[in-house]
């Protein structure tokens, strides 16, 4: 066992608000036969108050076809996981993602051919339902797996005297520049900034188990590939959503003026038609500035 993995596990552990809980515990028995765990991420664990904003999950789950049966779904899933869904319980709203424990484990590790999964999981989550001991085990060993990837693939393009801190700041600025992102820049920096503590806890423990860097060419070559895929993954993960998620082109209007600061404006025909909206979207939101 890594010294990361007991840092993990406890981090997982911490309770969460009691109405994310119950959404957690909700969406699990959505899928009775197939739900494993289910973990809560992102800026909704630090706020105090959950009411008008959008939680973010992820399902876990045993395989594709336990849980959508012999659907189109399973096999969109499989083919460009994770599939987006809205979800609402006890006056909450949620989009939640779902993933195979196989596909779990290796989106969060080295093997991944896109970011968004393990740059996710190398921030703090909980674990707020969670099917039985092995399922939490599982848990716990894919999310260990992610500070150890985004530290490894930054630790060449840091520099040699970089802190860990430093490490930090530059994976996580690498890994926004291999998505679609609305976040202001510095944004990247400001993730560690909030808990600087944490951090480095997480990333000495990574360290100390984290084999020998690669070559700055080598780790180079690495992040232009993943930043090459992750740019077509996102436009096609966002055309797939307008088939997943109801009243998805509006979120994506919120999300952004919520972090670039914009002012978009959704016009019925591209509520319509959301999949031709939202990439009508893409030229004047990149000319702006507003995703990168």
């Amino acid at each position: 066992m890594s010294l990361l993995t007991p840092l993990v596990a406890a981090e997982l552990a911490q309770a969460v608000d009691p109405r994310a809980s119950a959404m957690a515990g909700a969406l699990a028995a959505r899928y009775p036969q197939a739900a494993r765990a289910v973990l809560f991420y992102g800026s909704c664990l630090r706020e105090a108050n959950l009411d008008g904003l959008m939680l973010d999950f992820y399902l876990i789950v045993s395989d594709y076809r336990a849980a959508y049966g012999k659907s189109w779904l399973a096999r969109a899933n499989r083919l460009v996981p994770p599939n987006v869904f809205p979800f609402e319980h006890g006056g909450l709203i949620a989009k939640y993602a779902v993933l195979s424990e196989a596909d779990f484990a290796r989106l969060c590790g080295a093997r991944a051919d896109n970011v968004s999964v393990w740059a996710r999981f190398a921030q703090p989550a909980r674990l707020p339902w969670v099917a039985d001991d092995v399922a939490r085990q599982r848990a716990v060993a894919a999310v260990a797996n992610a500070a150890p990837t985004l530290l490894a693939l930054a630790r060449p393009m840091a520099g040699g005297d970089a802190d860990v801190l430093a490490l930090w700041k530059t994976g996580f600025a690498l890994t926004y520049d291999a998505e679609l992102r609305a976040e202001r820049t510095g944004r990247s920096f400001s993730i560690v900034d909030a808990d600087p503590e944490r951090y480095r806890r997480f990333g000495e423990a990574a360290l100390a188990d984290m084999p020998p860097a690669a070559s700055s060419a080598d780790a180079a070559r690495r992040w232009r590939a993943l930043q090459r895929r992750g740019k077509w993954l996102s436009v096609v993960r966002l055309a797939k959503a307008s088939f997943t998620f109801a009243g998805g082109i509006d979120y994506l209007a919120w999300k952004i003026n919520r972090h670039a600061g914009t002012q978009i404006v959704i016009r019925p025909w591209q509520r319509r038609w959301p999949l031709l909206g939202a990439i009508t979207l893409l030229p004047r939101l990149f000319r702006t500035g507003a995703v990168r």
